[in-house]
């Protein structure tokens, strides 16, 4: 290396040696070509149509040499000396740590000094007008003006034989062509235009700036993918920063291996909705320190040429050297992503060498991906003081509530960072909104809290509105202290499990389980709302219809479904008719028997493993399966009324505005008539359909005509017309 040769002082200096190179292997060109005298030099039409060796040798000139001085005579001499002086300089300049980006490309893309020439033969006529011309005038034809694949063997070739071995260096599966550094285009108006000689070569516009000296995202993602912020180290990650630590112990393990020895590294990320993958992907690169380019499957998906905008991501990760984070990944894997998950692969075996893949299942196979290693971290649910330290952060940031509201609001919904962030914002575009309405209070958080928690258990339950409370509930003290002590138990989850202890000290279990039994009507749905409102969550009943298939393993896909969004959503579990779904295992005689069987363990299993709330009902307790029964937290007996509690549930279910005549005797009715409350509703809501029908006043006639209705459906003989009922008024 001669010691004189000094170093680019930028890119842009050592672009003007590249075109310095360029110039001379077009006069070198220039010299075996026909040289054509101007019969008329002085017409501008002739000037349009024609370009003379002057003209060549004018626009050649260097721009500080004067016109007068003759122009040199080229040889390959000068060529070499100048291509050994850029090497040179190039070397100097990476010794000094200053990186060119035309080097530096040829590197990120294994590409060999004669791609890099063709990169800057392409490159020349975004920079300088007269190149149209030039190359106009070595390919004979005033109107190709855009450098095509023979002019490049041309320029770049001296033997016959060298351009036909050149030529796959151009072709469609090159590297240049693969990844779309250079671009083939058909010369519209020549016949052999779609040839491969013929086609012309563009350099791709996000190329161009790279080369320049401009990197930054793709224009053409706009919309699609962004540079995530460097998070503020300062404050607190919603995160277990030995999660953060490990991921990023294992990007560097990994790329602490020779450049050519490894894989492309894709890390798969689970969890629940907001656990914070992308989090996690942000501050464990920026530990090492690598920026993160996101996108997001799902509006990649709708994007018109969306397989391309994939491969614009991850070229762009390249060029970037920045990890890529998808997120929705697990759209890949449905039957609509086949083509984006065809395009990742491709993309990551093109361009990938840090991969976030981030989605709320784990369906993506390990298999395929570019060949890439694969390793997978899931996000397990935050804990209670993750929780309670994001709450804190909100309330202070956003002014929404005193500091002491983030310990029963962490306690109670198990929300995820993000979904904590969007109940905070909700809640405080509520109060913007609504500015008479005063400052915030608990329950207006925790009704934003709930909100979010619903997710998507709406598709897969039954949302059960909270409308009545314990004065509603008519049971007996036994019943009612035990429903008391189930929602001390909902309520108190955190304290015992996690502060205490019990939640190591027991493993698997920690969830809350009852069951109410008894007859229809005795009040075990109504009793699941009110539990539902005193804890403040939300209740979902169950739709067996939607979960129970008869097809082999899909009852088992349903309810894990159903137990996963309820645990994603913080929501109560309600099973009616419970029977049905936990009845006893019988002897295996058929395949039937065996499925069935499998379900019933299925169930047990998902009962272990649920942190949260479920509710059993049943009429018919006796056909449950012993396992239940020995997983049950409660059991809870809902039984016959008795007299007089059928006394208070006729009072309670009529309305205090309803008019109702002297002659109705709530008394004789509850003594006489042994009903169920759901049958007594039903008896008072036909009573009452019956009195706006006749006069508008609920009288006895009309309690008995529902309570006859009533009995006739349940199937007992009506004997109402020798009771003897007396009047003595509303309130005996």
């Amino acid at each position: 290396m001669s010691a004189t040769a000094q170093p680019y002082a930028d890119h842009l200096e050592h672009l003007q040696d590249e075109l310095r190179r360029l110039d001379l292997l077009i006069r070198l060109r220039a010299t075996m070509l026909p040289r054509y005298g101007d019969p008329q030099p002085d017409s501008q039409l002739a000037r349009t149509a024609f370009i003379t060796g002057e003209e060549v040798d004018w626009l050649l000139r260097p721009t500080h040499q004067p016109a007068s001085t003759p122009a040199t005579a080229p040889d390959h001499r000068a060529l070499a000396a100048l291509s050994a002086e850029i090497a040179e300089r190039v070397e100097r300049t990476r010794q000094a740590g200053v990186v060119l980006p035309l080097p530096r490309l040829g590197q990120l893309f294994g590409l060999s000094p004669w791609e890099l020439q063709a990169i800057v033969i392409c490159l020349a006529p975004e920079l300088r007008r007269r190149y149209d011309r030039l190359y106009a005038y070595l390919q004979d034809d005033i109107t190709r003006k855009r450098p095509s694949v023979d002019l490049v063997l041309d320029l770049l070739c001296d033997s016959e034989i060298e351009r036909w071995q050149a030529q796959r260096l151009l072709a469609e599966g090159s590297s240049l062509i693969r990844a779309g550094l250079l671009e083939t285009l058909d010369d519209p108006y020549s016949p052999s235009g779609s040839t491969g000689l013929a086609r012309f070569l563009r350099l791709d516009p996000r190329i161009r700036g790279f080369v320049l000296g401009d990197n930054w995202v793709d224009p053409r993602l706009g919309g699609h993918a962004r540079i995530e912020p460097v998070p503020d180290p300062a404050t607190e990650p919603h995160l277990d920063p030995a999660i953060i630590g490990a991921v990023a112990d294992l990007i560097k393990s990994h790329l602490a291996r020779g450049q050519h020895q490894r894989r492309p590294l894709v890390v798969r990320l689970s969890g629940p909705t907001g656990s914070g993958q992308r989090e996690l992907a942000v501050r464990a690169c920026s530990q090492l320190p690598i920026p993160v380019l996101s996108a997001d499957v799902a509006g990649l998906a709708g994007a018109p040429m969306a397989e391309k905008l994939v491969r614009f991501a991850f070229r762009d990760g390249l060029l970037l050297q920045s990890a890529v984070y998808l997120r929705h990944a697990e759209l890949l894997a449905g039957p609509g992503g086949r083509e984006l998950r065809a395009a990742l692969d491709g993309a990551i075996a093109d361009f990938g060498w840090l991969v976030f893949l981030s989605g709320d299942s784990a369906d993506l196979a390990e298999t395929g991906l570019g060949g890439a290693l694969v390793a997978s971290v899931g996000l397990p649910a935050p804990s209670v003081l993750v929780r309670m330290a994001a709450w804190q952060q909100h309330l202070a940031r956003r002014d929404l509530g005193p500091p002491d509201w983030a310990e029963p609001l962490a306690e109670r919904f198990q929300l995820t960072p993000g979904r904590i962030r969007a109940a905070a914002e909700e809640a405080d575009a509520d109060r913007m909104m609504h500015p008479g309405r005063g400052s915030l209070t608990l329950e207006d958080l925790m009704a934003a809290c709930r909100r979010q928690s619903r997710h998507r258990l709406g598709e897969l339950a039954v949302k059960i509105e909270q409308v009545r409370g314990w004065a509603d509930l008519v049971l007996p003290d036994a019943a009612l202290s035990q429903l008391h002590e189930l929602c001390g138990q909902i309520r108190f989850q955190h304290l015992v499990h996690d502060t205490w202890g019990f939640r190591r000290a027991l493993g698997q279990g920690s969830g809350v389980t009852a069951l109410f039994s008894g007859p229809p009507g005795t009040g075990k749905t109504m009793a699941a709302e009110v539990i539902a409102g005193e804890v403040g969550l939300d209740l979902y009943a169950v739709d067996l219809s939607s979960a129970v298939s008869k097809y082999i393993g899909e009852t088992e896909k349903n309810l894990a479904r159903i137990f996963d969004e309820a645990q994603a959503s913080n929501a109560i579990l309600l099973f009616d008719e419970a029977d049905a779904l936990f009845g006893k295992r019988t002897q295996v005689t058929d395949s039937h028997d065996r499925y069935a069987n499998i379900e019933t363990s299925y169930l047990l299993q998902r009962l272990d493993a649920y942190t949260g709330t479920v509710l059993l009902a049943t009429n018919m307790r006796q056909n449950l399966d012993d396992a239940f029964t020995r997983r049950l937290r409660f059991l809870i007996d809902f039984s016959f009324p008795d007299e007089a509690h059928r006394l208070r549930i006729w009072r309670a279910l009529v309305p205090p505005r309803a008019p109702l005549s002297p002659d109705v005797d709530f008394a004789a009715l509850a003594r006489e008539f042994p009903l169920a409350g759901g049958n007594i509703k039903n008896v008072v809501l036909n009573a009452a359909f019956l009195a706006a029908a006749d006069g508008g006043t609920i009288g006895l006639r009309h309690l008995l005509h529902g309570t006859r209705r009533e009995f006739d459906k349940v199937g007992k003989m009506w004997t109402g017309s020798d009771t003897g009922v007396t009047p003595r008024g509303r309130g005996t």
